[in-house]
């Protein structure tokens, strides 16, 4: 911890350096640079708040300890004890959310994200696959009271989907979900299958953060904007007018495309929501890829092509990877029952940013 100390000193000097910045009037005359101070400025705000109530309950720690070498009246030697074995489990507490938020896990917990699913492997069943993954995410976001919203989605034959984004918002939505980015595999027979055989199929899962307005910027010259007729099941009203919109990021060349909506801009905004999501997405893996030897705190890779789960129909079971944890109740789980995954999920990574 004494390393960990040593960088919040550094960082608490920055953070007391961006206060005197924020408060300049150079730094007000210049709206990307203030910007700039203002993001770095909140991503410090909560870890610098933890580590001071670490100092506060450090010293009163000393102040304790130096007072029982001098006291000897049982009844206060007692209490003192008592008082000082609360006052080590906060400061272990504290600890442990200060190397969670140092190693960077912690800093979008409260944050809006977005889920993409993909059919993978498999045809016509990684479609529907796709599809029972999108009813079972929003079934679970219903029971934790979050709220959803179809951002795109292209649908494929027998109900499936190709592709579907949809945003959650609500407590501890991140949280919960941030382990579901994988691939996610699937072992039943498909409806159809005329032999009876048991086939596997994938989907992939991404966990998407909406970015905040302060601090990420897309320039308007890096995009290419098109707009067509939509098309596809229900879109007869759509035909008459071009409302459909097709956004390029041509730093990235990362292309998002929706017509859900009737409104062209509407579609639109829906659209630089992904674009914007994807791209942070992006910088974030690239990051991750850079430092995850050193993250000890990790479950799994966090690559985007790592199995993480697969889901058997013929033993009710629903294994993941990483953590080498099956649960017999695979029906359950898919109608949105996941709060005992996450929670196991959620303890493997404490324990691990303990190790």
């Amino acid at each position: 911890m004494q390393t960990d100390l040593e960088k919040l000193d550094k960082l608490e000097q920055r953070f007391e350096e961006l206060e005197q910045l924020l408060g300049s009037q150079e730094a007000m005359a210049d709206k990307e640079q203030y910007n700039k101070y203002a993001k770095e400025y909140a991503d410090l705000k909560e870890v610098i708040a933890l580590f001071r109530e670490h100092k506060r309950i450090a010293k009163e720690t000393q102040d304790l300890e130096s007072v029982l070498g001098e006291k000897h009246d049982k009844d206060f030697l007692d209490l003192a004890k008592k008082e000082l074995e609360s006052l080590f489990s906060k400061k272990q507490g504290l600890e442990l959310q200060l190397r969670r938020a140092l190693a960077g896990e912690d800093k979008d917990l409260g944050r809006d994200i977005m889920v993409e699913i993909r059919q993978g492997t498999g045809g016509l069943e990684a479609g529907l696959f796709a599809a029972d993954l999108y009813r079972m995410y929003t079934q679970y976001a219903a029971k934790k009271g979050w709220t959803t919203e179809i951002m795109s989605s292209h649908e494929s034959e027998l109900g499936g989907l190709k592709e579907v984004v949809f945003s959650v918002k609500g407590r501890d939505a991140y949280k919960r979900l941030k382990f579901e980015s994988g691939v996610h595999r699937v072992q039943r027979v498909p409806s159809t299958e005329a032999q009876g055989r048991i086939h596997t199929s994938t989907a992939t899962v991404a966990i998407l953060v909406e970015p905040k307005e302060v601090g990420f910027v897309i320039e308007a010259k890096d995009l290419r904007i098109d707009t067509y007729r939509a098309s596809g099941p229900g879109g007869q009203h759509m035909q008459k007018s071009d409302s459909a919109v097709r956004i390029t990021h041509i730093p990235t060349g990362v292309v998002v495309a929706c017509q859900d909506e009737r409104s062209q801009l509407k579609n639109k905004t829906k659209a630089m929501r992904i674009l914007a999501a994807r791209i942070m997405d992006m910088k974030q893996q690239e990051e991750s890829k850079k430092i995850a030897e050193a993250r000890k705190s990790q479950v799994g890779t966090g690559d985007r092509s790592e199995k993480i789960r697969t889901y058997n129909f013929s033993d009710r079971r629903v294994t993941d990877h990483r953590i080498n944890l099956s649960i017999y109740r695979l029906e359950a789980m898919l109608d949105g029952d996941l709060d005992e995954l996450s929670d196991a999920l959620i303890k493997a990574s404490e324990e691990k940013a303990r190790e």
